[in-house]
C-alpha cells in the first residue's frame, strides 16, 4: 500500500495500490501512519507512485453517500497532517493525478511532474465537489482558474498547471526521479535540516490557517447538504453502473 524508503535527509512515501492508487480508507490510514513516523533531521518527504499514474483519486465505492461521513473526515485529517509535516514536502507525479490524488499533491510544498502528467478535479461528474481542492487550488492557482477547473471537471496537462504556478517543475517522463534528485542536491541538501523544518512550517502558515478556518465549513456543506440530494447518490450509481447519470435537477 505505502512503501517507506529512507536515505540521508530524505523519506520517500511510495503509493503502490491497485486501481491507480485509489485513495481508500486503507490508503489514508497508511499515509497517516507513515507521516507520524517522520521526524527531524529529515529535510525532504516525497510522495511518489510505484505505477504509471500518481492516483486516480478517491475510490468510487467509498464515495457512496453511506460511506462518506466516515471517510471524508479521515481524508481531511490526512491533509491537515500533510500541512504539519516537519520537513519540506513534494509530490512527484507521473501519469494521472485526479480528485483526491490532486488534493494530496496540492497539500505538498512542491509538485514536480512528468510532461505527460494530467491533473484534474472530476468530482462534479459524479455528483460531488472537492472540499480540499475548493480551498487549496484557489490559493495556488487563483480563484478564476480554480473555479473553472472545479466546475468543468476536466483533466489539464502539467504544462497548463505549471503556467498557473501550481507545479514547480515539469520534466521529461523518463527524467522524473533524476529531476527530483537534482533539485534536492542543488537546493535543500545544502541547508540546515532544523532551519528547513521551521522554514517549511512558516511558509505553510497562511495555507494552514486558511484550511483550518474553511475546511470544516466545506466538509459540512458536503456531508450535511450535498449528501441529502438525490443527485449525489445518482452520480456514484451511474459511475459504478457505467452509464450516463440521470440527474433529477438537470
Amino acid at each position: 500500500m505505502i512503501h517507506l524508503q529512507h536515505s540521508p535527509g530524505r523519506v520517500r512515501l511510495v503509493l503502490d495500490a491497485p486501481h491507480g492508487n485509489a485513495i481508500t480508507d486503507a490508503m489514508i490510514a497508511s499515509l497517516r501512519g507513515a507521516l507520524r513516523s517522520i521526524a527531524p533531521p529529515v529535510k525532504l518527504v516525497t510522495i511518489e507512485s510505484a505505477g504509471p499514474d500518481f492516483s486516480f483519486g478517491a475510490s468510487i465505492d467509498e464515495h457512496a453517500p453511506s460511506r462518506m461521513p466516515e471517510m471524508l473526515p479521515r481524508f481531511h485529517a490526512l491533509i491537515v497532517e500533510m500541512l504539519r509535516v516537519p520537513a519540506v514536502t513534494a509530490a512527484v507525479v507521473p501519469g494521472r493525478c485526479l480528485g483526491g490524488g490532486f488534493e494530496l499533491a496540492l497539500a505538498c510544498d512542491v509538485i514536480i511532474a512528468a510532461a505527460s502528467a494530467k491533473f484534474g478535479l472530476p468530482e462534479i461528474t459524479v455528483g460531488a465537489f472537492p472540499p480540499v481542492g475548493s480551498i487549496l487550488l484557489p490559493l495556488k492557482a487563483g480563484v478564476g482558474r480554480a473555479a473553472a477547473a472545479i466546475l468543468d471537471g476536466a483533466a489539464r496537462p502539467a504544462s497548463e498547471w505549471h503556467a498557473a504556478g501550481v507545479i514547480h517543475r515539469v520534466v521529461a517522463d523518463d527524467a522524473l526521479q533524476a529531476a527530483v534528485d537534482e533539485w534536492y542536491s542543488s537546493t535543500l541538501d545544502r541547508y540546515s535540516a532544523s532551519v528547513l523544518q521551521r522554514t517549511a512550517v512558516a511558509t505553510r502558515l497562511f495555507v494552514l490557517r486558511t484550511v483550518d478556518a474553511l475546511l470544516p465549513e466545506a466538509e459540512r456543506l458536503y456531508l450535511n447538504d450535498l449528501l441529502t440530494t438525490e443527485d449525489a447518490a445518482e452520480g456514484v450509481a451511474a459511475f459504478l453502473e457505467k452509464r450516463p447519470p440521470r440527474w433529477k435537477d438537470a
